[in-house]
Formats: structure tokens, C-alpha cells, sequence
């Protein structure tokens, strides 16, 4: 099911902002460049890397990438610093920089967070809009563990809620990390999804235990069988 998504930014910064692009895009260097397939000294065998995994290939190239809005350099201490000249936007409270801070005291009790540790807040400059009935989760890119911070996981009402801009909190996981943050690196990676869900359990027979021995064998006796036979056409 094919749902239309609308990102809306100040006219002013049109030609300036880096804009969303799909997951697919956004692909990182490092996956096009590493290996299909790697030896394993535990089987003795070469063996195929995530590079073949479709459903880990198929979670990084889906949904869209809100990306950074200018450079940012990281140095010692955690200091945080950017050039980003906005014109003047006739939405006179709309933040010009790319990044700000939520109190450490928001985080009280997280577990996952040091105690006195602020979050940071990529800042976004696109308001996001689906049809009625949907909503937009909004989570760390998929499987980049190799950034040096963490986008906390949102699900927002954009169908409601769209003439509001959604911001990132994160993370910053890597305290020894020091360079530049490029523009457009993603900072959150959405999916739209539908509000309304049902759920039913059944148990797998008949015809459908013959269907997950005939799915068993296909994906076992030979390599692609989940990518020949089960992958949507469409990725």
C-alpha cells in the first residue's frame, strides 16, 4: 500500500536546507564497500555477510532520513560548534540552529542514561504530513551503530500534528568522538504507520504447516531463497 508524504519547509531556506531523502539513499559508505562474504575460522568456510541480508538490507533502505542541517564540528569535551546563516524566515520563532539541548533532568530515572547527562536535540526544519488514520514513528537510522550518537525512538500524530516541526532528542553515546558531523547526515530515520490494528492467533495447520515446510526448504537448500521467492518486488 502505496501512502503519500508531505515534508513543508519555510519558502525562505528551500535552496539552502539539505531535504529528507529515502532510506535507500541514505545508504552508508561503509556497506557499499564491505564484503559479500567473509571466512569464518569457527566454520572452517566462507560465509555471507549482512551485505546478503535482505531483511537487514531492506530495514536501512526503508522509511526516509531527516538529515542534519549544516556541518558540525565536534571537539574535546563535547563542545559543539556550526556556521549556518539562515535568511530571515517570516516564522520568526522557528530556531536557525541545528542543534540544542534538553536539561539533564529530563532524563531522570532512564536507565539508559548517565546520571547528569543532557540529551541533545537535532533540530528539524521540516514539518512532516500523512493522510488521516496514519502516524509516523521516528527512530535512530537502522543499523548505524557506527554514529557516534543515539536518536531516541517517537511516535508522533502527523496527520494531526503537522504544522509543527517534530525535533530529535539523542544521545551522544561516544565521548571520545572529535571531527565534523556532515550535513545531511541522518539523524532519524520515519516510517508511516497506520493507527489501527487488529491481531489474530491460530495455530499452523493444514494447509498452511504444509506452506512452513515448503518455506523451510526453500530457504534452506539453496542461497536467495527468501530474496527469490518472498521479497516484495518493490525494494
Amino acid at each position: 500500500m502505496s501512502i503519500d508524504i508531505t515534508f513543508r519547509c519555510p519558502p525562505e531556506w528551500q535552496d539552502v536546507l539539505p531535504r529528507p531523502i529515502s532510506g535507500r539513499q541514505g545508504l552508508p559508505d561503509w556497506l557499499k564497500t564491505m564484503p559479500s562474504e567473509a571466512h569464518s575460522a569457527l566454520l572452517g568456510q566462507d560465509v555471507r555477510t549482512v551485505k546478503q541480508c535482505p531483511p537487514f538490507l531492506d530495514a536501512m533502505g526503508g522509511g526516509w532520513m531527516m538529515p542534519l542541517l549544516c556541518d558540525v564540528t565536534v571537539q574535546d569535551g563535547l563542545t559543539f560548534s556550526w556556521d549556518l546563516d539562515l535568511p530571515v524566515s517570516r516564522l520568526d520563532r522557528l530556531t536557525r540552529a541545528p542543534l540544542s539541548w534538553h536539561p539533564s533532568a529530563q532524563l531522570d530515572g532512564v536507565p539508559f542514561a548517565e546520571p547528569g547527562m543532557a540529551a541533545l536535540k537535532f533540530n528539524s526544519a521540516w514539518t512532516v504530513e500523512v493522510p488521516k488514520g496514519w502516524s509516523v514513528l521516528f527512530t535512530h537510522p537502522v543499523n548505524r551503530l557506527d554514529l557516534p550518537f543515539q536518536t531516541l525512538t517517537g511516535l508522533v500524530d502527523c496527520d494531526a500534528f503537522n504544522t509543527g516541526f517534530v525535533h530529535f532528542p539523542a544521545l551522544w553515546q561516544d565521548r571520545d568522538w572529535t571531527g565534523t558531523l556532515p550535513k545531511g547526515t541522518p539523524v532519524a530515520q520515519l516510517w508511516p504507520v497506520p493507527r489501527a490494528m487488529t491481531a489474530h492467533f491460530e495455530t499452523l495447520e493444514g494447509p498452511y504447516a504444509d506452506q512452513v515446510e515448503e518455506t523451510l526448504d526453500l530457504i534452506g537448500q539453496a542461497r536467495g531463497g527468501y530474496r527469490k521467492n518472498h521479497r516484495a518486488s518493490d525494494h
